[in-house]
């Protein structure tokens, strides 16, 4: 035995320890000769944490990774081949060529993804997490990070998350001195390790440059996480040999210091352990079958071939499933829309054993509105009420669906997706596509919005078309009761990442109660009022005051076509053009500041796909391009009303 291992234990931890250093001076010398196209971030020096900490790992353990992963990844499993071609961007990549060196990842392996965003994939850790725990599995994860990573407000909340419900996560540092060019004695007055007493939970500081001490401490780490214990955070002290990034010249080290740092080689140290035991021979010829493995690996994914230019697109977003939509019986009994989001969020609670809630007050206070009243007490352990963080709130979806879950949360107000953006537009909307289709993300983001009432600037923001602009995001605005049921019934069970937004205006809206099969298809506009002289298109509330103009237009005998997006991204397209082909005249509403709003997307389209239908120019009518305001006084009128949508009806119907 060696410090608890047998002697081939210890083999086989050099050999990975090797293979990495071999993976990694092969890509360095790659990018030096440009077959490597994008940014490199090798991890010589800090094998030792990388291999010990997925020891003691099964294929059904995950991990997060670090824009520094390629370590992390080799030692969970994945096939340098692979992870060479994708460096390489080549269609045979563990990502098809779509992710490159800072976002590879092995889903099939459990490797999750490294990331290019710092400490992003710490919130992602604790949705893996989670889902692993609703599935009743032992499984774990370990979340690598740097040390540059713990002043980001995504590892404080994940921490704190991860601490408040006993998740089973191990949190691994890898502490090299370095946050990209910057010193870390100048980034922190608190070292990591004494950060964790604060979260509630164990920490253990450890050699990262032993491999048999980092792999001791996580397999008794993990040991503890499978029976439920937890969580866990090792700082493991190592040492980044090279820059930053291949071609960074470090000059920012103190080549003393460096010179000596190097002497703590992991790998030479653990040879001159196997050599001091007499195990030289056996290793040497380790040394020799990963030299030729690392060799062969290169060749091949050199040859491959790279993507198809006309595959570009096949990643963004995933088929759904064709839905009909159910006919609704105009005398149906009355409910509210927010019965229709109760109701479609119990249907789902109780029809999928896979979908969950999470959120600020979505438990037993049953949210803001009243919305989720009475589904913690039927569904426990799957409504699940967080602190207020929403970078974890977003993460814990993102992992959750990563992990074969459907996660719903709710970001309590639209205007707070700023606090958590890089987790929707960065984790959300690109990891499929990053991992070429790998990564699942079936997940829904409730939100909510709506102007007045004195709700001020910071609560009454509508987002939907930056959302919309996003690769990836679906984007749903629904006006009715029914759509409300079907259409967030539908958001759970597409494919893809779902914002699902809801006006507060609207909850108290009544319409008729579809069966509770009803289900609407997403990206399918719906025409509210048939007419042939102007096209009037909105969502959302605004829909409703579309209709009462509409209908006291007639009143002057000009009638009007009012079409209810539903869906604003994907859009319906087709509906439209029909409805602008028959009318020839396009007035488009909604809350949202006009300038920039999604209202210059329709029109820009319709501009370009009806030019020779139009009578006039669209126009477009929506609020002053200034934020909410407060007083009542200067509130009035800053969403448009029917009253200032008739008159764009009339002044539009005469030219």
């Amino acid at each position: 035995m060696l410090s608890g291992f047998a002697e081939d234990e210890v083999l086989d931890l050099y050999r990975r320890m090797l293979l990495v250093r071999r993976f990694e001076e092969g890509a360095a010398q790659l990018y030096r000769d440009g077959d490597v196209p994008g940014f490199v971030h090798v991890s010589l020096g800090q094998e030792a944490t990388a291999v010990g900490a997925c020891w003691p790992l099964r294929l059904s353990d995950g991990i997060v990774s670090t824009h520094r992963g390629h370590g992390h990844c080799l030692a969970k499993g994945a096939e340098p081949v692979g992870m060479f071609a994708e460096l390489m961007g080549r269609s045979t990549g563990t990502c098809g060529g779509f992710g490159g060196s800072m976002h590879i990842a092995d889903v099939a392996r459990g490797v999750f993804g490294a990331n290019g965003i710092v400490g992003a994939g710490l919130p992602i850790a604790a949705g893996i997490a989670q889902a692993m725990r609703l599935r009743d599995r032992d499984d774990v994860v370990v979340a690598f990070f740097g040390d540059g990573a713990v002043a980001t407000g995504a590892f404080h909340e994940a921490m704190n998350l991860a601490g408040l419900w006993r998740l089973p996560i191990l949190f691994l540092c890898e502490n090299n001195h370095y946050a990209e060019f910057t010193d870390a004695s100048t980034q922190h007055r608190v070292p990591v390790i004494e950060r964790v007493h604060g979260y509630g939970f164990e920490g253990v500081a450890i050699d990262g440059n032993d491999v048999l001490a980092v792999a001791a401490t996580a397999r008794d780490l993990v040991a503890r996480l499978r029976v439920g214990e937890g969580p866990f955070l090792v700082e493991a002290d190592t040492y980044r040999w090279h820059g930053h990034y291949e071609g960074d010249q470090a000059r920012y080290r103190d080549p003393d210091i460096h010179a000596t740092l190097l002497e703590s080689d992991p790998v030479a140290r653990c040879a001159r352990l196997l050599d001091g035991h007499g195990l030289h021979s056996q290793r040497a010829a380790v040394d020799a079958a990963v030299e030729s493995a690392i060799a062969n690996a290169i060749d091949e994914a050199r040859a491959a071939p790279p993507p198809d230019p006309s595959s570009r697109g096949a990643f963004v977003t995933r088929a759904r499933p064709v839905i009909a939509e159910g006919a609704v019986a105009a005398d149906a009994e009355a409910f509210r829309v927010m019965d229709a989001v109760r109701e479609a969020l119990l249907t789902e609670l109780e029809d999928r054993d896979d979908v969950w809630l999470a959120g600020i007050d979505v438990g037993a206070g049953g949210n803001i509105y009243g919305i989720t009243r009475g589904l913690w007490s039927r569904f426990e352990h799957r409504v699940l009420d967080t602190p207020i963080a929403e970078t974890a709130i977003v993460g814990l979806a993102v992992g959750g669906a990563m992990a074969g879950t459907r996660p719903v949360v709710e970001i309590m107000y639209m205007d707070f997706i700023g606090v958590c953006l890089d987790q929707i537009m960065n984790q959300a909307a690109k990891l499929p596509f990053m991992t070429g289709g790998s990564a699942s993300m079936a997940l829904v983001i409730r939100t909510q919005i709506g102007a007045g009432r004195s709700s001020g600037a910071q609560h009454s923001q509508s987002l939907e078309a930056m959302l919309a602009h996003i690769p990836g995001l679906v984007v749903v605005m629904p006006s009715t009761p029914a759509d409300f049921y079907g259409l967030l019934r539908a958001s759970i069970a597409d494919p893809n990442p779902v914002v699902f937004v809801e006006h507060r205006f609207l909850y108290g809206k009544k319409g008729p109660r579809p069966p509770r099969d009803h289900l609407v298809p997403i990206g399918v506009a719906a025409v509210r009022r048939e007419g042939r002289d102007l096209t009037i298109i909105s969502w959302s509330k605004c829909v409703d005051h579309c209709l009462d103009a509409a209908e006291r237009a007639a009143a002057q005998s000009i009638d009007a076509e009012v079409i209810d997006l539903r869906t604003i991204a994907p859009l319906d397209t087709a509906t439209l053009m029909a409805s602008v082909a028959k009318t020839g005249r396009v007035l488009i509403v909604h809350e949202a500041v006009t300038a920039g709003g999604f209202g210059a997307e329709l029109a820009a389209r319709i501009a370009e796909e009806c030019f020779f239908s139009l009578d006039c120019p669209p126009r477009r009518l929506g609020a002053p391009f200034t934020p909410a305001p407060y007083a009542p006084s200067l509130e009035e009128g800053y969403v448009p009303d029917a009253e200032q949508i008739l008159a764009a009806i009339v002044e539009l119907s005469r030219q």
